[in-house]
């Protein structure tokens, strides 16, 4: 079948929905969602803890009650909601997929928002020896199977990994009356929210064993136990150090990755940082009218930071199919790492925008610091933050006045207090 819409959105998860919501209020009037699952919502449907929406809609809610606001907003507004549907292609004009109802299509689109989320990384991307015995799952998985199908995984449990998801199942499976052997970091920081790391372990009495890593996995038909090293400065497991847990499940924790094959595929250009599309300010990619936004761009920690970067892709998805873009700057200024950042998004300011938000992950954790933005001709801004983590995403809001004094390049930096 061949239609055209003003926006196409890919990926109904809570990106995609705020994209959506934003275009239609911007004035496009034909907004379309693609959504491989059989419900608009993501992985907001399986996480039945609180802590969604309270900067956003200033209310607590659990992640089905947040998607369903979005939901209900979007069918209000009228927008197309194409679910069972598989995206294979994206270009500058049209998606091309594969319908469970409708068979394969083209649909044209003056603009395009990707917003697939990201994935869990697996067991085969760790390399841990042994076997491969029942027992072994992502967090996510996990999850989906006590809060969507309601099947406890395993009675004894070892998380590997500390990011938000895993110390969420931890508390998940204890109340379930599963026993969370420990929860097992390689670094020498926790990885998730310090608010997970107080409500989900502190408050339970569930070990977090810094510096430590899975060595091995025992069992054959299923898992027995895991074998954890104690690992040195360059992650290598310290002889002697080797201590085994008995176990029958074993979650893993151990980092997100943006959802960026169809990106690839049409030939936006990514950013190895990330993992996800270099974007300006609007979330535009290289590639013009695909706009990304959300988890597909760079991991984040609360669906509050998601929902605002769906907003802006979306309106100026919409901009562009009305053909009413803001001024473009005479020249891209580019946005440079510094000192103990990581990563940067946006990578790029190409216009005359009143406000530009980056966000910045930083390398190790600090405190007492200042977050620098400096361009050639010298330093513009200087925030003063309590302590940085590299689990805890900053925000920094840059204003016209500030975003007028760039010029060519600007550098994002954390120094600490008393360095220049």
């Amino acid at each position: 079948m061949k239609q055209s819409v003003d926006v196409a959105v890919v990926g109904g998860g809570p990106a995609g929905l705020a994209a959506a919501i934003s275009a239609r209020r911007e004035g496009a009037h034909r907004v379309a969602i693609f959504e491989r699952d059989s419900g608009l919502g993501g992985i907001l449907q399986q996480c039945v803890h609180t802590g969604f929406g309270t900067r956003i809609l200033n209310e607590d809610l659990t992640g089905p009650e947040y998607a369903e606001r979005f939901v209900d907003e979007a069918e209000r507004y009228g927008i197309e909601a194409k679910l069972e549907t598989m995206i294979l292609e994206v270009s500058s004009s049209e998606v091309v997929g594969i319908s469970q109802r409708e068979g394969p299509f083209q649909i044209g689109a003056r603009s395009i928002v990707l917003a697939m989320g990201c994935r869990e990384r697996p067991i085969g991307a760790l390399r841990i020896p042994g076997t491969r015995p029942a027992g072994v799952f992502t967090a996510g998985t996990a999850q989906r199977y006590v809060n969507v199908l309601g099947c406890v995984p395993g009675n004894r449990v070892v998380v590997l990994g500390s990011g938000d998801v895993g110390l969420i199942m931890a508390r998940r499976l204890t109340l379930e009356g599963a026993k969370v052997e420990a929860v097992v970091e390689i670094m020498p920081y926790p990885g998730g929210l310090s608010r997970n790391v107080v409500q989900c372990l502190l408050d339970y009495d569930i070990p977090l064993i810094l510096g430590h890593t899975v060595t091995r996995i025992h069992g054959r038909e299923r898992l027995e136990g895991v074998t954890i090293s104690q690992v040195d400065g360059r992650f290598a497991p310290v002889a002697g150090t080797e201590r085994f847990i008995p176990c029958d499940t074993l979650l893993l924790s151990v980092g997100l990755i943006p959802e960026n094959e169809l990106s690839k595929k049409a030939g936006i250009l990514i950013d190895l940082a990330t993992g996800g599309p270099v974007v300006d300010e609007t979330f535009e990619t290289s590639v013009p009218g695909i706009y990304a936004c959300g988890n597909v761009v760079h991991v984040h920690d609360l669906v509050d930071d998601v929902t605002e970067e769906g907003y802006i892709a979306g309106r100026y998805a919409a901009l562009r199919a009305v053909g009413k873009l803001p001024r473009r700057r005479e020249s891209e200024v580019f946005i440079e790492r510094g000192r103990n950042v990581r990563y940067v998004v946006p990578q790029k300011i190409r216009w005359e925008t009143d406000t530009a938000s980056l966000a910045l992950r930083v390398n190790s954790p600090e405190q007492r610091v200042r977050l620098c933005l400096a361009s050639q001709g010298g330093p513009l801004l200087q925030v003063p933050q309590a302590r940085v983590r590299p689990g805890e995403m900053v925000r920094l809001v840059l204003s016209r006045p500030t975003l007028g004094g760039a010029q060519g390049q600007l550098t994002v930096s954390v120094e600490k207090e008393g360095m220049g």
